[in-house]
This record gives C-alpha cells, structure tokens and sequence, in this order.
C-alpha cells in the first residue's frame, strides 16, 4: 500500500501523512516501505515536507541494516526529483 499510494493517489499532502505514521511502525521492511513511498510521491507530484521527513529518513539510514538500500534509493530519488540534498554529508563520509 505505501508503494501504490504514493503512485497513483492524487492527494499527495494525504499520501505523504500516512506515509509518516508507517514510518513510526515496528516493522524495518514496513518503515522502509514508507520512505520509499515518499520517494515515490516525489516523483510523481514533485512535492514533500522536508521538516516533516528528513529527520526520519535520516533515523531510518542510521538505524536499518537489511533495508539500508530502500532507505538510500528513497533518499537518492527524493534528492533527484526534488533538487535537494538530503544526506550527502553522510554518504560522502562513508
């Protein structure tokens, strides 16, 4: 669901909002779902809360080890789509 939502649902305020409770789950493949669903709603509707996510995404970057991927595609599209540079002093200090 977090995936097709932030595809195909026209309202991206709402698609974003129930992105953001998922991220809160107890879940790491469920939370890494989520960030990529907000990737999602970057591409397609070319708007997000930055104050709202990024300190989530960077929580989930530090935090996932299996889902660490999902969480740098996510972070690589939003930048992409929405001109930003979110994380990029902690990719180059790797």
């Amino acid at each position: 669901m977090p995936l097709a939502l932030g595809e195909n649902f026209p309202d991206w305020k709402y698609a974003q909002d129930v992105r953001l409770r998922l991220a809160e789950h107890s879940s790491d493949k469920v939370r890494a779902n989520a960030c990529l669903g907000l990737a999602y709603i970057a591409r397609t509707k070319q708007r997000l809360e930055k104050h709202l996510f990024k300190p989530i995404l960077l929580r989930e970057l530090r935090c996932q080890t299996e889902f660490r991927w999902r969480i740098e595609d996510a972070i690589t599209a939003i930048n992409r789509h929405l001109a930003w540079r979110l994380a990029h002093q902690q990719k180059k200090n790797k």
